[in-house]
C-alpha cells in the first residue's frame, strides 16, 4: 500500500487531501493538534477506502515530528508528503481591529512567527525527514501547499514572504534533489469550500470553487503519473489546471476553471 503523510490534515484544504489520498488507495498518516478534529477526519477519510492515521503532532515541536517519522520509517517507505500545516490566519482580529490588511509596519509580529515558523520552517523539517525515507527508494513526492501571493500582493505582505518562501524551498529542494528521484512542486488550490469558507458562503461567488478533496484528488493523480511530476518538479502548479490535465474531476463531477496570476 502507498503511503502518504499530510501535515495539518485535521481539516479545511488539508482534509481534503486526506480524503482524496485515503480515496485513492493510500494510507495516509495526518497530523494536527484539535484530538476531536483529528478523528473526525479519520473516521471521514477511511470510510472512502485507504487507511487514514490521525497523530496529535504540534509541528512546533521538532521532537514530535521526528517520532512521527520514526513511525512511519518502521513501517515502511513514505511515497508522498503533503506540507499544509500553516500559521498566521488565526487572530485576524485584535483588540476589535481587522488586521489581516494592515500594511507591513502595522503587522503584529506575531504573525511574521506564525508564518515562517509553524508553515515554513514546518515544510521545511518535514521535507528534510521525509527525503531522508524516500532517498533508499529513490522515489517520492513531495506537495507544498501555497498560495498566488507568492507571485502576487495579496492581503499582506507578510503572507506574499511566507509564500514566496514556500515556492522557493520547492525550487530549491527540486535542484537538490534532481538526480535522485524525488519530485517537490508547490501546488496552488483554487477557491476551495473548506469549513470557514461555508460560513461565509452566501456572500461569495462559489460558481468556480472546489471541494476540498479535489487538492488530495489532484495529488493522488500526479503521483501516479510520475513523467509529469519530473517534468514540473521546482513549480507552482494550480491545482485546477493540473486536474485538466490528468483528467481529474471533483467530488461533483465538474473540473474547475485554473485561476491565473491575472484573474486572482
Amino acid at each position: 500500500m502507498r503511503t502518504a503523510l499530510v501535515t495539518g490534515g485535521s481539516q479545511g484544504v488539508g482534509k481534503g487531501v486526506v480524503e482524496g489520498l485515503a480515496e485513492a488507495g493510500f494510507r495516509v498518516y495526518f497530523t494536527g493538534r484539535n484530538v476531536e478534529a483529528l478523528e473526525r477526519t479519520a473516521e471521514a477519510a477511511s470510510a472512502l477506502g485507504g487507511e487514514a492515521l490521525a497523530r496529535r503532532v504540534d509541528h512546533g515541536a521538532d521532537s514530535e515530528v521526528a517520532l512521527l517519522f520514526e513511525e512511519i520509517a518502521a513501517a515502511g517507505a513514505l511515497d508522498v508528503l503533503v506540507n499544509n500545516v500553516w500559521g498566521g490566519y488565526e487572530r485576524m482580529v485584535e483588540n476589535g481591529r481587522f488586521t489581516w490588511l494592515d500594511p507591513f509596519w502595522e503587522q503584529p509580529l506575531w504573525r511574521w512567527d506564525a508564518m515562517m515558523t509553524t508553515g515554513v520552517r514546518a515544510a521545511f523539517v518535514a521535507s528534510q525527514l521525509a527525503t531522508r525515507l524516500m532517498l533508499p527508494q529513490a522515489r517520492g513526492l513531495i506537495v507544498n501547499i501555497s498560495f498566488w501571493p507568492a507571485q502576487k500582493h495579496i492581503g499582506n505582505a507578510l503572507y506574499g514572504i511566507a509564500k514566496a518562501a514556500t515556492d522557493k524551498l520547492t525550487a530549491d529542494m527540486s535542484f537538490e534533489l534532481r538526480d535522485k528521484g524525488i519530485d517537490a512542486v508547490s501546488l496552488y488550490p483554487g477557491l476551495v469550500r473548506t469549513e470557514k469558507v461555508m460560513q461565509y458562503a452566501e456572500h461569495m461567488d462559489l460558481s468556480n470553487s472546489e471541494s476540498p478533496r479535489f487538492q488530495g484528488r489532484v495529488t493522488a493523480a500526479l503521483h501516479s503519473n510520475p513523467a509529469l511530476a519530473r517534468a514540473l518538479r521546482g513549480t507552482a502548479c494550480v491545482s485546477a489546471d493540473l486536474a485538466l490535465r490528468l483528467g481529474v474531476e471533483d467530488i461533483d463531477g465538474r473540473r474547475p476553471v485554473p485561476l491565473t496570476l491575472a484573474s486572482v
